[in-house]
């Protein structure tokens, strides 16, 4: 398969491609270039589902009010840096 660029720098990824990486719009890719080849990486948009109190009776452990939200959205960016940059930073330019 082969792309051609357009005037903007932009290519399109083939649909098997996408379909094989299980990438879908909104998905964020990062770029970067090893040994002259382009290596893209993709992470997945947050989703929607809460998971709220679903191990309430399961622990002890009762988080304050307000703060929740916060310690979700550490966790999150942590376990997309772990598994989708892999030393990338996400908030470098061009993410």
């Amino acid at each position: 398969m082969s792309t051609t660029v357009g005037t903007k720098g932009q290519i399109t990824i083939e649909k098997e491609i996408r379909d094989a990486l299980g990438v879908a719009p909104g998905w964020r890719a990062f770029q970067r270039v090893e040994n002259g080849h382009l290596i893209m990486t993709f992470r997945p948009p947050r989703h929607n589902e809460s998971l709220l109190g679903m191990l309430a009776d399961k622990t002890s452990v009762r988080i304050p009010p307000g703060e929740f939200e916060g310690a979700v959205d550490r966790a999150w960016e942590e376990a997309v840096r772990e598994k989708f940059c892999a030393g990338n930073d996400p908030d470098a330019e061009g993410a």
